[in-house]
């Protein structure tokens, strides 16, 4: 408890929930930093594709940005309307269980879940490779520094919403200044000063084709572009985190998002076509365009610490969708009722650590390579991006209202635009591992409506029905086990005989000189309380207890017998491997019989 409190914090009450709710300016950090942390490894997916037919083909890597670009304007405005209409969170989930059904709702809810655990890997991945790009001796130990910061972030956000989202404020905003300041000084000299001899050092290489630049190499750099607007559809997730009113706030926040992610996605790819920026294995694309804006002085690192700090704070805004979207299913059954559970500090711990755990699990199994991640990335959030589209073009239908034919318009446009994109990604990237999502998503929907089944059965077997009557009062059997007798075991009888009941105990004769002496011993000690011997031919304790047990059940199928089991408590854990295990053993062999109630008295020895 006190390691707990020192890394967590002290509890907070209830009562200042409203308290721990985010303004404007927290919000951002904390729910955009994915999003906004993308471009930082977006346009180099787009090179590593197109330069598969020559570094000439990079020039089509203009058009592919704008088409990125179109889809960030369309998801804004179609998720600024989910805010407004669905005020109370659940985004792409919510949208498509009240419009589409139970099933769309579940893919897209294991979709999303999916994305937010690999969205934490990815960004790991990615910060990792920014630092070791700047310092290449760190590259052997990528691995081990992606841990430490998947379980720091874990920490920093058991610590509560509000203590975390001041804690990455300041470094998140740090660093979107300074790739701010790389895209706008990078962008103006490109400008002023045109680089010709960039240009025609990637003209250079149009004779030397991988492959031939083809409709689906183009469509396939689109599909690795669309890691630009993962993480657009957290803050539809999280809004009753913002302060009141929630839905302006998160609408707001969601248009401030969508900016700085457009302005620096788009300055990036330009900057990496005019400069004829090509991915490298050793350094990535951002800090190749640092070293050429800045040189690679002090501000050079700076950049480079800047990129690495967003990248990884970028998993924060999974740590704030994922417990949100879990507690949700958990509220309406599809996941285990502990993640709907607040935590001491008002955040949903168990989803933060699940996720945590799960993303550390990916990220040692992929060896911290972000190029071998990205493949299974993006697919996830695309089917839960067409889902809710496709699921408020069905309410607008349905429900019409004020100006409902142009939110229709926005959310077709929305629906057909996402849909294109993840059939694009889901044939691009099928071979290279988005199965494994498909196969995930519909192992998840599976739990999902496995969890459901059994609280549903759940209900209806412990519910009360109008017809029901209080139960009569029933005989009690209290049994003690013993082996000998001692202050452990008087303290069990002591107990057992303020509770009333047929009090018994028990004892198996495996040694007929120590029963003896058992039994002279139990005359003084025990109470009054009858003593039983029971025969036990092949020395089995335990099996001939739960004999005794199991005849007793069976003369009066009506009655409770309650087991009182003394247990000694060592002072010391390792002193219980020097104790047998009876007590284990026999709660362990009696906790699924019906009516068999089982009572531990401890002893608690104090050295």
């Amino acid at each position: 408890m006190l390691l707990k409190r020192w890394l967590v914090g002290d509890p907070i009450k209830t009562a200042q929930a409203a308290d721990e709710r985010l303004t404007k300016t927290l919000a951002l950090p904390v729910f955009s930093s994915n999003a906004i942390s993308s471009v930082a490894y977006a346009t180099e997916e787009i090179l590593l594709v197109l330069t598969l037919a020559g570094t000439a083909a990079i020039i089509w890597s203009i058009p592919v940005s704008l088409a990125i670009l179109f889809l960030i304007l369309v998801l804004t405005i179609s998720y600024r309307q989910i805010i407004h209409e669905y005020p109370e969170g659940g985004g792409a989930y919510l949208v498509a269980r009240t419009n589409l059904g139970e099933v769309p709702a579940l893919v897209a809810a294991a979709a999303l879940m999916i994305d937010y655990v690999l969205t934490v890997a990815v960004s790991v991945a990615a910060g990792v490779a920014a630092l070791t790009s700047a310092v290449p001796d760190l590259f052997q130990h990528r691995g081990t520094m992606g841990l430490v910061a998947i379980l720091f972030i874990v920490v920093m956000n058991l610590r509560g919403m509000r203590e975390s989202g001041k804690f990455f404020a300041i470094p998140t905003y740090f660093a979107i200044g300074m790739l701010g300041v790389m895209v706008a000084s990078g962008t103006i000299l490109s400008l002023l000063a045109p680089d010709t001899d960039s240009a025609a050092r990637s003209l250079s290489g149009a004779g030397t084709h991988l492959e031939g630049l083809t409709l689906f190499l183009i469509l396939r750099s689109f599909a690795a572009g669309c890691s630009a607007v993962t993480g657009m559809e957290v803050i539809s997730n999280g809004i009753k985190s913002f302060r009141h009113p929630e839905s302006r706030n998160a609408a707001a926040t969601m248009l401030w998002m969508s900016a700085i992610l457009a302005s620096l996605f788009a300055g990036i790819s330009w900057m990496a076509y005019h400069y004829g920026i090509l991915p490298k294995v050793d350094e990535t694309v951002m800090s190749q365009l640092a070293r050429l804006t800045f040189g690679t002085g002090l501000t050079y690192y700076i950049v480079q610490l800047a990129t690495m700090m967003l990248l990884v704070l970028a998993a924060n805004s999974a740590f704030a969708g994922f417990p949100q979207l879990a507690s949700i299913l958990a509220r309406d059954g599809f996941m285990p009722h502990q993640m709907a559970t607040f935590g001491d500090r008002l955040v949903f711990s168990n989803g933060i650590i699940i996720l945590g755990l799960f993303a550390g699990m990916l990220l040692f199994l992929f060896e911290g390579d972000t190029h071998a991640l990205i493949p299974l990335y993006a697919i996830g959030v695309f089917v839960s991006f067409t889902l809710s589209q496709a699921g408020m073009v069905k309410r607008w239908l349905v429900k019409k209202g004020l100006r409902w034919r142009y939110k229709l318009a926005v959310n077709g446009v929305g629906a057909v635009t996402t849909g294109i994109a993840t059939v694009i990604i889901a044939s691009t990237k099928f071979v290279q591992g988005a199965w494994i999502v498909f196969l995930l998503v519909a192992l998840l929907i599976f739990m999902f409506r496995g969890i459901r089944s059994h609280y549903k059965a759940v209900s209806e077997q412990v519910s009360l029905s109008r017809d029901s009557r209080p139960p009569r009062p029933r005989r009690n059997i209290v049994i003690i086990p013993i082996g000998a007798v001692n202050r452990a075991v008087v303290r069990a009888v002591d107990y057992a005989r303020s509770h009333g009941g047929e009090v018994k105990a028990v004892l198996i004769d495996v040694d007929k000189e120590e029963t003896a002496l058992v039994e002279i011993k139990w005359a003084q000690w025990g109470c009054g309380v009858p003593l039983i011997v029971l025969p036990s031919p092949y020395r089995s304790i335990l099996r001939a207890l739960l004999g005794y047990i199991e005849e007793q059940r069976q003369k009066d199928p009506e009655c409770w017998i309650t087991v009182v089991i003394p247990e000694i408590l060592p002072a010391q854990w390792w002193q219980n491997i020097l104790h047998n295990q009876r007590a284990l053993m026999l709660k362990a062999a009696l906790l699924f019989k019906d009516r068999v109630v089982l009572t531990d008295v401890p002893f608690h020895l104090t050295r």
